[in-house]
């Protein structure tokens, strides 16, 4: 039974009071909180074994490689892939740019197609912007609707050419909550180019519903371990390992090699070859108890709580005079981030009177400029929900809404 009550009794921030007004963290779209038992580990890794990974014989760097490798294995798994091609990286950010520099630069030129869409955040849309030059390719954008859905008709006029090489797209839109099609979507892109690779960002998506590498019929996915319940500073990219393979390293030093001489360097086997350097060893353990703290909830419970929590949150924000939701409107069509505008108030000021009603939003673009122009908007107010949010917090949010039309009604 998904018990949220009981839940919530694991994440300490839950419990503090902010304005003199309980805690009601809607803004899980940015960061996730953290349970106990992910801050525990992390101080556990330090207390008993820290030490650099796959760099010694001694106990505490063997029981420090123990920790790192399991944790990479059970990631994987949460995500489908194979263990052999799960990169750690800083986040999802780092992950696109791998692809980028280490697929798109080398393996795409003149006449090729990398396309993309208008929903994306930043991180899937900058990366290609800075090779698109040095490679040569033709960077398209797929058009997205005023109500936050995929122009599929450009999309297929794009793909028809057969030229697209590489399609990358998010599963979940972190600012309308829209779910794509991916499985689909990629279908229709490798019936035209069988060569074609697709790139998915899951940073959304892998926190909050069960995803799957090969059921989305991906090459890659690219996911942050802050946004599911984990530290800050580790994600991943998951990959076909034989892909991994053909790609050069992205960044060059110690770990990635596999012998160095001053006339040139022969390079580790994935994934070590695209983890340059000391890496992030407890933020990827803490990732680890995260992965083994959300299979425990279950992701289809997880995703089920959202939907219900939608449910009850999309009729209430509309049934509010002057309050305009973007986005699908069927909980089963998105996710659980929701940003809406309020007639007459600018975001920012939105969020900071809210905050005083100890409400946490986010106001702004949300690393998605292009997408936040499609609504007609410069920014958006953005409350986002999660496994700990309870139906209690979805009348605040609509109190707190009240409660800021009121100020500047004054």
């Amino acid at each position: 039974m998904f018990d949220v009550e009981t839940i919530r009794k694991d994440f300490p921030v839950l419990e503090r009071q902010v304005h003199g007004r309980p805690v009601v963290y809607l803004n899980s779209a940015a960061t996730a909180q953290k349970p106990r038992v992910v801050i525990d580990a992390i101080s556990r890794f330090y207390e008993t074994c820290n030490s650099n990974v796959h760099r010694g014989v001694d106990a505490l760097s063997e029981e420090a490689t123990e920790a790192f490798e399991s944790a990479r294995a059970r990631i994987a798994r949460f995500v489908g892939a194979d263990p052999r091609g799960l990169v750690f990286t800083r986040n999802a950010t780092e992950a696109f740019n791998i692809i980028a520099y280490s697929y798109a630069r080398p393996f795409l030129g003149p006449g090729d197609i990398l396309l993309s869409t208008q929903m994306e955040h930043h991180a899937n849309i900058v990366p290609w912007q800075l090779v698109q030059p040095l490679a040569g390719f033709d960077l398209r954008f797929v058009p997205v609707t005023p109500d936050g859905l995929l122009d599929l008709e450009a999309f297929d006029e794009i793909v028809a050419t057969g030229r697209v090489k590489l399609f990358t797209v998010t599963h979940m839109s972190n600012v309308v909550g829209t779910i794509n099609p991916v499985a689909e979507l990629a279908a229709r892109v490798r019936a035209a180019n069988p060569e074609a690779v697709v790139a998915v960002d899951g940073a959304q998506s892998v926190p909050h519903m069960p995803v799957d590498l090969l059921a989305l019929d991906a090459d890659f996915l690219c996911f942050s371990g802050h946004k599911m319940c984990g530290p800050a500073g580790i994600g991943a990219l998951a990959g076909k390992p034989e892909l991994l393979d053909r790609m050069p390293p992205f960044l060059g030093g110690g770990e990635m090699i596999s012998n160095v001489t001053l006339e040139g360097t022969t390079f580790n086997e994935v994934p070590y070859k695209f983890e340059a350097g000391t890496p992030a060893t407890a933020e990827a353990v803490g990732l680890g108890v995260a992965v083994d703290y959300l299979s425990a909830l279950g992701m289809a419970d997880v995703r089920a709580h959202e939907v219900e929590l939608l449910g009850a949150a999309l009729p209430a924000l509309e049934a509010v005079d002057g309050v305009t939701v973007h986005g699908p409107h069927d909980p089963e069509d998105r996710g659980a981030a929701i940003s809406f505008a309020v007639e007459g108030l600018h975001p920012h000021d939105i969020g900071t009177i809210m905050d005083r009603e100890g409400v946490m939003v986010r106001a702004g673009h949300h690393c998605a400029k292009p997408l936040v122009r499609v609504l007609g908007a410069a920014a958006t107010t953005r409350a986002s929900f999660y496994l700990y949010s309870t139906a209690g917090e979805i009348g605040a949010l609509v109190d707190a809404i009240e409660a800021t039309k009121r100020f500047f009604d004054r």
